[in-house]
């Protein structure tokens, strides 16, 4: 009687689980399909359950029952390349405060004397003053191309790509290694995220989602000409999972650089000298931002936007919870405040999604 009273609860535990899946997965597609997403893969873990699955929205797309639809994911390429580079910090092989010109060449930038002031840290806290691109970093000037300094190294909050790509030089001509060497080694291969690359990969010919305007109309899968760790990483939702955890526990980091890369050290005023109300609350780290939430307490964050294709994670560490959606529509960051609410169910809303969508103030 006693096993059989056991297997009844079993299985009213899994029915009831089955149901919360299939109830969360609904509510995604109609949050999707209400913006007119055609697909959204997604990622959620808490310490009871770990929910992954992909989601087609339209008539043309079929969702793969194996979630591997590659999305691009933009900006979530720079949290990983954080992460290697904090790993060789730890063994000594870089110094976040030794000025990169040390390590490579700052022959790009107008004001040779402000970039040779640049450091790890800067980049990383997007301090450095520069601004995202010099141009559209796909280009094939964009190699060449004069990068001019918004602001003074350390005055200001200036999110930038050039920063990151300064950086990942600086690694590579340490390390003696290319960005997607020193990831698959570091990253890739040690957390089993087979489908991840900052290269185009031969299975993303079938793989790669392509992404769509917001008209709807398909735009293609858009390879980029060269690995760079500021937003050319493609990947899947299960496999950036895996990575948030190594983030989220600071797998292979000592205890201080961990907490050290998660601390905030800079409001994040998106727009310099026109601070919105949602700026009050986002700070940024080493390498991700930062919400201070008074229910969440410190909630990890960072958006992806390559246009076409928009992405987000957030980490609660208070909770043991993480989520990370990819999207293959410019429309994908219209849903984050609808995403937050199912996944999480915050007393008040984050300021993630003002911060990411609120325009520029007049």
């Amino acid at each position: 009687m006693r096993k059989l009273v056991s297997l009844l609860i079993v299985s009213v535990a899994f029915s009831c689980n089955t149901q919360r899946i299939n109830n969360i997965k609904s509510k995604t597609a109609e949050i999707a399909d209400s913006a007119n997403i055609p697909v959204i893969q997604v990622a959620f873990k808490n310490q009871k359950e770990f929910i992954s699955f992909e989601l087609s929205q339209s008539d043309t797309l079929i969702a793969s029952a194996d979630e591997n639809t590659v999305f691009q994911a933009a900006s979530l390429s720079k949290p990983i390349f954080s992460y290697i580079v904090f790993l060789l910090a730890d063994r000594g092989v870089i110094d976040l405060d030794v000025p990169l010109a040390e390590y490579t060449s700052i022959q790009r930038f107008e004001n040779r004397e402000w970039a040779s002031k640049i450091t790890a840290r800067t980049v990383l806290s997007h301090q450095t003053g520069l601004p995202n691109w010099a141009t559209s970093p796909s280009s094939e000037e964009w190699p060449s191309s004069v990068v001019k300094f918004k602001f003074k190294p350390d005055s200001a909050f200036s999110y930038s790509g050039e920063g990151y790509y300064l950086l990942q030089r600086a690694v590579e001509e340490i390390s003696g290694k290319s960005l997607e060497q020193l990831a698959i080694e570091e990253v890739f291969t040690p957390f089993e995220m087979q489908h991840t690359s900052y290269e185009w990969k031969e299975e993303y010919d079938t793989l790669a989602a392509d992404g769509f305007n917001r008209e709807g109309e398909s735009k293609g899968k858009g390879r980029h000409p060269r690995a760079n760790s500021a937003y050319t990483l493609r990947t899947t939702a299960r496999d950036y999972s895996k990575f948030l955890d190594v983030l989220m526990e600071g797998k292979g980091l000592k205890r201080e650089t961990h907490h050290q890369m998660l601390t905030p050290v800079t409001e994040a005023v998106r727009f310099a000298g026109k601070p919105r109300e949602c700026d009050s609350a986002i700070f940024w780290a080493l390498g991700v931002g930062i919400e201070k939430d008074t229910e969440f307490g410190n909630i990890i964050f960072h958006w992806g936007d390559n246009g076409n294709f928009k992405a987000l994670f957030i980490i609660i560490p208070t909770k043991k919870s993480h989520l990370v959606y990819f999207t293959n529509s410019a429309r994908g960051h219209d849903i984050i405040d609808q995403v937050v609410n199912l996944y999480f169910s915050p007393k008040s809303p984050f300021k993630i999604g003002p911060w990411v969508n609120q325009p520029e103030p007049n």
